[in-house]
């Protein structure tokens, strides 16, 4: 039975709806929760951030701009106007050349990882992951028939260590290593960015083993503090030999686009658009690639981002904040550099049924870390980019009161 919504204080005043937000109900979008729980579960965008008017401009703008050409079957690796924007935008954050030819415009990072696991690899073969990872990720390499295994990690990532044994283990049985899949800026669910040094080791141990590193970006463009610009991405360091880069627009304009990228060396990038998915159709996503082209030429796209990044700053800052407040020495956060997630890490004694269940009676979504892995510690994962502040503050006030009756003396920290 649901905790009255009084024993944590009344729930924000819900606002009037936005007119692009009032189809937002089960049978057209993915996922909605019960109007009573106040959900930090999925990495959703709030609804209310979602730039309609923008992306309807843009599309008006590629239809005049473009006309007949906008609707036909689009150059396989994708148009070049939008490739070559793509190519340019990495080289300038990454301080290393790129060229359009390395970029192959994909259906988003879930089409991708498919691309890759069944282009790349073979039933059987082995994918080593991080410890904690996406979970969906690890989703799409068991349904491709690969065998998903984890290796060590600690704050800052993959250890470079665990991974040269777990290559070496896996060569030495006869085992077939497709590749590494790792979520090095803003973590997916833990939250830490990986340092440089870290990210050139771990490189080295993959190119002493002679296996590519799949590095998956989607948050890249969504550090939320101005001091804290992300590290130059693995495939920019390999200069993108030995690393493929997974990216995608669904973190930052929308998921419903279906629109990502990666990029690769030509060779590779050359062998993935000979898959038959290309030739069939040509470009996984023509008319929205010119018409999200048109939103970085005339530089609305980074308009967009800065004052999407202060929002979800705001988002997270409030989320801190009432955990700060409402926990008092109890709480240790370290707080996340971008992205979309806090990951609160319990100590000895800790019962993750215990934690959803009190969840769940303040009427509160979260994710269970052992949805992204196992560890010797309870985690759960909070999403800070579906709630208005009022809402993340209510939310955390709730799981506080809910949690300290069944742990008096919690330990709660966030892996940066």
């Amino acid at each position: 039975m649901r905790a009255p919504l009084d024993a944590a204080g009344p729930p924000p005043d819900p606002e009037p709806a936005l007119p692009h937000t009032r189809q937002w109900r089960p049978g057209v979008v993915q996922e909605v929760a019960p109007a009573d729980v106040l959900d930090l579960g999925p990495g959703y965008i709030e609804p209310a951030l979602l730039p309609v008017p923008l992306l309807r401009d843009a599309y008006a703008q590629a239809l005049a701009e473009y006309g007949a050409a906008a609707l036909g079957y689009g150059h396989n690796p994708g148009a070049e106007p939008l490739r070559a924007l793509l190519a340019s935008r990495a080289a300038a954050a990454d301080g290393r050349p790129c060229d359009p030819e390395q970029v192959v415009l994909t259906a988003g990072t879930s089409q991708a990882l498919y691309l890759l696991a069944t282009a790349l690899a073979a039933p059987g073969d082995t994918v080593l992951t991080e410890e904690l990872c996406y979970d969906l990720g690890r989703r799409i390499f068991r349904d491709c028939r690969l065998r998903p295994a984890p290796v060590a990690m600690d704050g800052s990532g993959m250890l470079p260590e665990a991974l040269d044994e777990a290559l070496a283990r896996l060569a030495a049985e006869g085992a077939r290593t497709a590749f590494v899949y790792l979520t090095p800026t803003h973590h997916n669910p833990v939250g830490h960015t990986m340092p440089t040094e870290r990210r050139r080791r771990l490189l080295e141990v993959a190119a002493r083993h002679d296996v590519l590193i799949v590095e998956d970006d989607a948050y890249a463009e969504l550090p939320l503090d101005d001091d804290t610009a992300p590290p130059p991405s693995l495939a920019s360091l390999a200069g993108y030999r030995g690393a493929v880069r997974l990216c995608s627009f669904s973190k930052t304009l929308g998921p419903g686009l279906r629109l990502g990228w990666l990029l690769a060396d030509r060779a590779l990038a050359r062998r993935l658009v000979a898959h038959g998915l290309f030739v069939s159709g040509g470009s996984l996503n023509h008319t929205t690639s010119l018409a999200v082209a048109t939103l970085l030429a005339g530089g609305a796209y980074d308009r967009h981002l800065t004052s999407f990044r202060a929002r979800l700053r705001d988002r997270r800052d409030a989320l801190v904040g009432a955990l700060r407040r409402t926990a008092g020495e109890r709480v240790e956060l370290r707080v996340p550099q971008g992205g979309f997630f806090l990951w609160l890490r319990f100590g000895a004694g800790a019962d993750e049924s215990a934690l959803l269940a009190g969840a769940a009676r303040a009427g509160v979504g979260i994710a269970a870390g052992s949805r992204f892995g196992t560890t010797q510690e309870v985690g759960v994962r909070l999403a800070f980019s579906f709630n208005p502040p009022a809402v993340l503050e209510q939310a955390a006030q709730r799981l506080t009161t809910a949690w300290a009756g069944s742990m008096p003396e919690p330990r709660i920290g966030v892996r940066s």
